[in-house]
């Protein structure tokens, strides 16, 4: 089943077919390396992951497609009530340089032109300086740093916290 929800341009529901794609993704290392769970995620554990989101309506699951071509992951998880959402993304490995800004615009024009979502919030690992490059390129706006948030196995990391308020994107268009 997928959720019935009007679209932006490049921005499509994910859907069963994209389930080994979008794995394949999560589990390369480049990708991997970035995330809370670390370890390999097998298929039937995705699959899970993923009917269970499918059910829960404050969370959706996109593929961002531009040209016919997936080229990147993207996730919001509206917050209890406000308009106030969580989200989480990431590009194909194999993506041209400048996907992640493309799929940066392309995720905020769908999050705040069709749901409406007042404030987009983002967490971002300290060691992940790329992701902290493209949320400060997108206009989100440091909110907070939770010291040593994260053990990767090796060491703590921090977590920064990023927001994007809808008229502050409004005013970058």
């Amino acid at each position: 089943m997928t959720k019935q929800i009007a679209m932006a341009p490049g921005i499509r529901p994910m859907v069963h077919a994209d389930l080994e794609l979008v794995l394949a993704w999560r589990n390369h290392p480049s990708v991997q390396s970035y995330m809370y769970t670390q370890q390999a995620i097998a298929p039937k554990e995705h699959l899970q992951w993923f009917e269970r989101t499918l059910a829960d309506p404050r969370k959706q699951l996109l593929i961002f497609e531009p040209d016919k071509k997936p080229l990147g992951y993207v996730s919001f998880s509206e917050l209890v009530g406000g308009g106030i959402a969580d989200w989480g993304f990431y590009s194909a490995p194999d993506a041209p340089k400048g996907t992640g800004q493309k799929l940066g615009r392309a995720a905020l024009d769908y999050a705040f032109m069709h749901c409406k979502f007042h404030k987009v919030c983002g967490q971002v690992l300290a060691s992940n300086e790329r992701s902290f490059r493209l949320h400060q390129t997108l206009g989100f706006k440091q909110e907070g740093v939770l010291r040593d948030q994260y053990f990767d196995g090796n060491r703590y990391q921090d977590v920064i916290y990023f927001g994007l308020l809808i008229q502050e994107w409004q005013s970058r268009s």
